[in-house]
């Protein structure tokens, strides 16, 4: 949205728009950077509709099918890929649908309006060898016995281990680790929280970071926050970057993994529990997915894997 001048009244698109976002946060509790992913996509749509429309003083109301169908071509002739404009319809379809069960419009055009097509891209992941490797080279650092070799081991075993988000594992406290029951408590999106296992290895992996954990706190002279599970040089909660960038070490390790994010272990972690015969719903539990549908990506990964074992094996494939 524009910035609205000390002496210029705010178009009631604006309100209409600010009110979906404070929906979101307060009612839907997204987290911020979904938050500020929904600002920008319908930002664009007001800067669209702006110059589409020819007049400020517009209304949701006058918004059509033919008017959203045109802000897709416009971000596609902006070099928005079919994967981002779909993205972006996902945002407005939703917005819309706010405002027409709120009675601020009195029909939805946004529901015919179809999202282009996109090819469904497999999660990237890493093969059972690159997480050996990947892991033989974790520990190996963490014989050192320094605060970054005990926690980058311990990032890797959580991710992996449990299959959590880069965001759950940031924001994770040390209580929500149960030793005994060997059991973690994640907060997903919009603040939901699951119980997921926590592996023999990661627990080890706990157990040889602590002391250089409590060792980081008690040095802290600044700010520190002794309820965060990973910490610091200085103490304080160590940032979602700093997580990201010791994984993207630690994977440098595997050829095969070079070049992935955090969230790969993630995928990996359902890829190998889907390839070794677990249940697609009780992958979906852990993953913390709402939609099933949104679990199924990874069984093309392992109808891949099935398709080449039996063209190698099969004497008649």
């Amino acid at each position: 949205m524009k910035p609205s001048g000390e002496n210029e009244s705010v178009p009631a698109h604006h309100a209409e728009l600010e009110a979906f976002l404070r929906h979101l946060s307060h009612e839907r509790q997204l987290s911020p950077n979904t938050l500020k992913a929904y600002g920008r996509d319908l930002s664009e749509l007001d800067e669209f509709l702006d110059d589409y429309l020819g007049r400020a003083d517009w209304g949701w109301s006058d918004v059509d099918r033919l008017a959203l169908r045109g802000f897709m071509g416009w971000c596609r002739r902006g070099g928005r890929s079919r994967r981002t404009v779909a993205r972006k319809l996902s945002a407005v379809r939703t917005f819309f649908r706010f405002l027409h069960q709120e009675d601020l419009i009195s029909k939805n055009p946004a529901r015919a309006v179809r999202a282009p097509r996109t090819e469904k891209r497999l999660p990237g992941h890493l093969t059972s060898g690159d997480v050996r490797v990947v892991f033989e080279a974790a520990e190996h650092r963490a014989t050192g016995n320094t605060l970054a070799g005990a926690r980058d081991l311990l990032i890797l075993e959580v991710l992996y281990g449990s299959g959590l988000r880069l965001s759950e594992l940031h924001g994770m406290d040390l209580e929500e680790i149960d030793r005994e029951e060997r059991l973690v408590r994640g907060r997903g999106k919009g603040g939901k929280e699951r119980i997921v296992p926590v592996s023999g290895s990661a627990g080890r992996a706990l157990e040889r970071y602590e002391p250089r954990r409590l060792e980081a706190l008690a040095g802290a002279r600044g700010k520190k926050d002794a309820a965060a599970l990973l910490v610091n040089a200085r103490g304080g909660r160590l940032s979602r970057r700093s997580i990201q960038e010791a994984v993207r070490r630690c994977l440098q390790a595997a050829a095969g993994a070079s070049g992935l994010s955090a969230h790969a272990l993630r995928h990996s972690f359902a890829t190998h529990l889907l390839e070794q015969g677990a249940d697609l719903l009780a992958v979906k539990e852990l993953l913390g997915h709402v939609s099933l549908s949104t679990t199924q990506i990874y069984t093309h990964t392992t109808k891949e894997r099935l398709m080449r074992v039996y063209k190698k094996s099969h004497p008649r494939s």
